[in-house]
């Protein structure tokens, strides 16, 4: 029997935010090493103003206003209560498009992009270009999580996701977009379930990191081997903690909302297009928004679980993706392969557009431009919509 979703509204209860009041009044910052601020990791005197404006400027209920403003439901799936925004699109036949968030992500980043992708004529844009939105929180993150419940992998959250739109949902086709693991679902859905996909649009590509695959390697591909080698060397730490002793590192971020912050935030620096701040890319209180949701529904934990399935089972992405592909490159991703290295994974390149601003977190950063960037790849797919 096919489940039924029942409509959601959050509200966090006056005692979590009371308990959030008090644990941020009694924070204990470490010193801060004489180096350059962000040397070795977040800066303490960043973070300190970060956590003050927590405490006494961000205003909670107005984000989660924000967010019961679009239709939410719940329904159990794949022994979870599975979370997710289902916003219908204006014009004679929206597409169903699958959105899917990543880590440190969740269904906030969507927040600005949702209305231009399903009412784009509220931004100058076609209605015939309109999408219905499938935004769920991933299954182990936010309102997809309660304590104790199984854990996901990128394989089981793809299964997860492909029957919430088909079954539950009843789209005998769809269309999927993701950044960092929501490119890995997308990608996935792509390569096991190509039979109910439209297409899929990546603004991170799901390709293996291995600088031995380019032999006599082009000038595009020797840049993409110099980030690679700077990243494995600098940026991979919390891959090897997430992905080998999530447990550990779940305890002290789910005490203290101020190492939650830390450990977030300096991603939304090193990801981003900013001028040093995380600010000058992406609105404070949209950060914190993304935090707080992380900090009230204790799923931190369970959060990483991707990355230690990563680690410990086999590519995610089994063989080829040869669903129509369109991808997003964004100056400050974390990665950029060079399209010749993308094209062993993905056989259907339709669109590959290089951006001009705007980092990992581009559904925050440059929510026009990725609107646009998906609505421009699947407008000639329309004719595939059932």
């Amino acid at each position: 029997m096919v489940p039924s979703p029942t409509p959601f509204v959050l509200r966090v209860s006056d005692a979590a935010l009371a308990d959030l009041q008090d644990r941020l009044a009694r924070t204990r910052l470490p010193d801060q090493a004489p180096e350059p601020p962000w040397t070795y990791g977040t800066d303490v005197d960043y973070l300190r103003g970060l956590l003050q404006h927590w405490q006494h400027g961000f205003d909670w209920r107005g984000q989660e206003a924000r967010l019961n403003a679009f239709s939410q439901f719940r329904v159990p799936l794949h022994g979870i209560d599975l979370h997710f925004l289902h916003v219908p699109g204006e014009g004679p036949a929206p597409m169903p498009l699958l959105l899917s968030h990543g880590w440190p992500g969740s269904v906030f980043e969507f927040l600005d992009l949702i209305p231009r992708l399903t009412q784009p004529s509220r931004f100058g844009g076609d209605p015939a270009d309109a999408f219905t939105v499938v935004a769920p929180s991933l299954p182990g993150y936010g309102l997809s999580f309660r304590p104790g419940q199984k854990r996901f992998g990128v394989e089981a959250i793809a299964d997860c996701l492909a029957e919430l739109m088909t079954d539950v949902l009843g789209y005998c086709r769809f269309a999927a977009q993701g950044g960092d693991w929501g490119a890995f679902v997308a990608s996935r859905l792509g390569a096991v379930h190509p039979e109910k996909l439209i297409g899929i649009h990546i603004n991170l590509l799901a390709v293996r990191r291995d600088p031995a695959t380019l032999e006599n390697p082009t000038e595009e591909e020797r840049r993409y081997l110099a980030e690679l080698t700077a990243f494995l060397k600098e940026e991979t730490g919390y891959q090897w903690i997430q992905g080998t002793r999530p447990q550990t590192l779940a305890f002290g971020l789910s005490d203290s909302p101020a190492g939650l912050a830390a450990w977030i935030v300096e991603k939304f620096r090193a990801w981003t297009d900013n001028d040093g701040t995380p600010e000058s890319a992406i609105d404070r209180d949209r950060m914190l928004a993304n935090i707080a949701l992380y900090w009230f529904t204790g799923c931190i934990g369970a959060s990483f679980h991707p990355y230690y399935a990563r680690m410990h089972g086999p590519w995610p992405i089994p063989g080829t993706v040869d669903v129509p592909m369109g991808y997003c490159q964004f100056p400050k991703e974390i990665l950029r392969p060079p399209r010749s290295l993308a094209a062993r994974t993905y056989t259907d390149i339709r669109r590959w557009s290089v951006m001009e601003r705007g980092g990992h977190f581009a559904a925050m950063e440059q929510p026009d431009a990725l609107a646009e960037e998906v609505r421009a790849f699947f407008r000639p797919l329309r004719e595939a919509h059932p």
